[in-house]
């Protein structure tokens, strides 16, 4: 065969069912389901060539520098678990012809991108193109892809027919290729700010990354953790004036009169002795299932972890047990995180609004000094 001779038609599935990208980047075993030999393949690709082989077991069918779709899809198919000969690879007998990407997701900078970020580079620009795998699959890092491996892959979020990584997961996997304090920093300031995740979600994911006891990245998150209740606050005071709630007294500390000092409040309604705190607390961490197994055991980073887990769970001690003071001196507590207040405003505006209303039904509280914070 030489290079100009026509490949024989891929006529086990009608060419208008492959969408644009599909008729362009197909893998070795779609190909040979469609009558294309394994030296059919070899002799388009020599030099010169109409096809190339981008990825191991995956072709593109042109001899063309790849675009960023393709690189993405041609990723996905390398890492994906191939599916069945003649599985439809999506529901529906009048749709374009998609693959299923079993078991395989991009994750990391090119996930964020994906996902809107502007911080982030752009896909022509990144050399590889991270895609998360379940961590028994027998696959390795080459050319454009870079194998990242977990013990439980998370449910994709799709965009633009490609599974991606939730944005936690993929800032984690982008985070543990960074060394640059302020990369890091930003990348975390804006998933809050864009409202892609809330910090606690993000603390969790460099949690079980084993990421925290990163100095640079530790510094990152303590500003992420501000800046997350600065919008939480921001959001607070909508919520009491969008929906019409008493106005409260605003950051302020509680006293026995003459005693000890109870606690700090984000509002606070003496009339009613109703309190709201925002709950911006890191997520409490278990014992993690998934602990990377070429890992080398680093006892330093393990004591460095414990002593931030032993403050983290001071921090939910000392939470529990102002409220539980509070509420024996009468005075209701209601937490809010900031995820339900961004998402569930309303709701909140209506316990809140619920508790005020209940005030009259309860025997009366404990005098307490408040004073501002």
């Amino acid at each position: 065969m030489n290079h100009n001779t026509p490949v024989p038609p891929l006529s086990s599935r009608p060419v208008q069912h492959h969408s644009e990208v599909h008729r362009r980047v197909l893998t070795a075993a779609r190909l040979r389901s469609h009558g294309v030999s394994a030296a059919e393949m070899n002799e388009q690709c020599r030099p010169g060539g109409a096809w190339q082989q981008i990825l191991p077991g995956v072709y593109l069918l042109h001899p063309n520098a790849p675009t960023s779709e393709e690189r993405l899809h041609a990723v996905l198919m390398y890492a994906a678990r191939e599916q069945p000969t003649g599985v439809p690879a999506q529901p529906g007998a009048h749709g374009p012809h998609r693959p299923m990407y079993a078991d395989a997701m991009i994750t990391g900078l090119a996930a964020l991108t994906l996902h809107g970020f502007s911080s982030t580079p752009r896909l022509p620009s990144l050399d590889r193109i991270d895609v998360l795998v379940p961590r028994m699959r027998r696959l390795r890092s080459t050319g454009c892809a870079r194998i990242v491996r977990t013990g439980a892959l998370p449910t994709p979020e799709p965009v633009t027919d490609l599974p991606l990584a939730p944005v936690p997961r993929a800032l984690a996997d982008a985070v543990a290729e960074l060394a640059d304090a302020d990369a890091v920093r930003l990348l975390l300031t804006e998933a809050v700010r864009g409202r892609y995740c809330e910090p606690a979600s993000v603390v969790r994911a460099l949690n079980d990354a084993s990421l925290l006891s990163r100095p640079h990245v530790v510094d990152a998150v303590d500003s992420l953790l501000a800046e997350g209740r600065a919008i939480a606050e921001s959001r607070l005071y909508r919520m009491v004036e969008e929906y019409g709630l008493p106005a409260p007294v605003w950051n302020v500390d509680l006293r026995l009169p003459g005693g000890p000092h109870l606690g700090g409040l984000d509002a606070y309604w003496p009339e009613q002795a109703v309190a709201v705190e925002l709950d911006t607390r890191a997520p409490r961490r278990h014992e993690r299932q998934d602990q990377r197994q070429d890992q080398r055991p680093d006892r330093r980073q393990d004591r460095r972890q414990d002593r931030r887990q032993d403050e983290n769970d001071a921090l939910w001690s000392e939470y529990a047990r102002k409220r539980e003071h509070l509420e024996r001196l009468g005075i209701t507590v209601v937490h809010i995180t900031p995820k339900k207040l961004r998402d569930s405003m309303e709701q909140q505006a209506a316990v809140v609004r619920t508790a005020l209303m209940a005030a009259g039904d309860r025997d009366p509280a404990a005098y307490v000094v408040v004073l501002p914070r």
